[in-house]
């Protein structure tokens, strides 16, 4: 098996014929009949895993992978990766957003060596403006933060070896942020610009609190600034308290008296927020390394249709 596409649906019933022709014919051209489209059903609760049974009827180089309940976008790639075959894989988003036309310009990168081959995109066509800024701010603060180098305008979308992916299925964590794991593997790792388009139909599986919960999970899995970052408060706020120490005491000694409850309050509100604010930080890693510590499965798998079954 030369080549693996493997993409996470979501509640994609309506994005999936499209997919399949569009990714199958680029196949066929590239490879033949030398592939397999490992579609996973992440816990649809529409027609999504039906879709995918019917492709597997028709199609031969279909492999439908049903996740026995919705574990995320992550999780849900994580479990296709595990079981796809190929030399060569390619990581791609059902939604159409990202396009499979770029994989023969992704095979020659690396044909010429390169071990890993990630879109970079140039434009993010059809999403709102606070999208847009959101996520060019996210990936500049993530840049700062976590220690390895990820880059800028990056997604999951990238083709992989066979050796590259190995060590990424090697690697057990819970909370995962593929594309900073693909990152921190190194290797021959090459950027492919390209456009983002519009989604092919439905709503995107990313509102602002799965963005929330994607941002703390890539920076905690791949920094510990923030608690540097709390240390420094912690600093900061004591040579703070030492300074109004020393002005409390020569109040005292010169005999006048320090007034202002209202300033009193203010520090008193200010230390307050800024120890819960690091209790919070702690709080994320500790609450990470308890799930980590369970040894938890990273999903289950219901079933595995190979394609062209009666």
């Amino acid at each position: 098996m030369l080549l693996s596409v493997v993409a996470p649906c979501y509640n994609e019933f309506r994005s999936l014929p499209e997919l399949h022709r569009r990714v199958s014919k680029v196949c066929q051209d590239e490879v033949g009949d030398a592939y397999e489209f490992v579609l996973v059903n992440d816990g649809s609760s529409d027609g999504t895993w039906s879709s995918i049974l019917s492709l597997t009827h028709r199609d031969p180089q279909v492999v439908g992978v049903n996740l026995s309940r919705n574990y995320g976008h992550q999780l849900a790639l994580s479990a296709g990766l595990s079981v796809c075959r190929g030399q060569r894989i390619l990581i791609i988003d059902s939604d159409l957003q990202d396009p499979p036309e770029l994989l023969p310009q992704m095979m020659a990168l690396m044909d010429e060596g390169a071990d890993i081959v990630y879109g970079q995109r140039e434009g993010r066509l059809g999403e709102t403006w606070f999208k847009k800024l959101s996520a060019a701010v996210f990936y500049r603060m993530l840049r700062r933060l976590v220690e390895i180098e990820i880059p800028l305008d990056t997604g999951d979308f990238r083709l992989m070896s066979r050796r590259s992916l190995d060590i990424l299925n090697a690697m057990p964590e819970q909370h995962r942020f593929i594309r900073g794991m693909v990152s921190w593997i190194g290797l021959d790792q090459r950027p492919l610009p390209y456009q983002r388009q519009e989604r092919f139909a439905g709503e995107t599986g990313y509102p602002l609190r799965k963005m929330i919960r994607f941002a703390l999970d890539a920076i905690t899995g791949f920094s510990i600034r923030p608690l540097r970052i709390a240390t420094h408060f912690g600093i900061m706020f004591g040579f703070s308290g030492l300074a109004m120490l020393a002005y409390t005491l020569y109040g005292w000694l010169t005999g006048r008296a320090v007034e202002g409850w209202t300033s009193l309050m203010t520090v008193v509100l200010v230390l307050g927020s800024v120890q819960l604010m690091v209790i919070g930080v702690l709080g994320e890693y500790v609450g990470r390394l308890y799930m980590e510590a369970k040894r938890r499965p990273l999903y289950v798998i219901d079933e595995i249709i190979e394609g062209g079954w009666r």
